[in-house]
């Protein structure tokens, strides 16, 4: 189950598609803290997640700016990212929870441990690490930006 609003978020260090590591907690606090929209889908390369993700790169200013970190998650590879994002022009972090095998998107409740992968679920944290928004969708449906920037524009 999937953590709820209202709730810390756990704290996680993961690898982006460039190798560096990157610390929820690194966006908290009062200097050059930032909400953060924290995006899980199941693979890269897949048709929906592929579609999600490049939807998120066309408004990227209203997801990555002064106020704003995008972090999207998935189980694969650092390598298998870095290339997708070169494929797709993605300029936002893709974090992979692929060693230990899901255990952020397990933290986060969105590990689906049948079909070994995250489903999607994205989760809004304020600036003092709180989740103030989320929607999780199962694997197969898409979900609505809008969404994500009416929850921003709520903080």
């Amino acid at each position: 189950m999937a953590i709820e609003v209202g709730t810390k978020a756990p704290d996680f260090e993961l690898k982006d598609n460039h190798g560096r590591t990157v610390k929820l907690s690194d966006f908290r606090g009062t200097h050059g803290a930032k909400n953060v929209v924290l995006l899980f889908y199941p693979f890269a390369f897949t048709g929906v997640c592929t579609g999600e993700l490049c939807a998120l790169r066309d408004e990227l200013p209203k997801f990555e700016n002064d106020d704003t970190q995008l972090l999207a998650v998935s189980n694969d590879s650092i390598h298998t990212l870095r290339v997708f994002a070169e494929q797709e022009g993605l300029e936002y972090p893709l974090l992979s929870d692929f060693w230990p095998h899901g255990e952020t998107s397990r933290a986060y409740g969105v590990f689906d441990e049948d079909k070994g992968c995250a489903v999607r679920g994205t989760f809004i944290i304020d600036k003092e690490g709180v989740v103030r928004w989320t929607v999780v969708n199962g694997l197969p449906d898409a979900r609505d930006l809008n969404d994500y920037i009416k929850a921003l524009d709520s903080i």
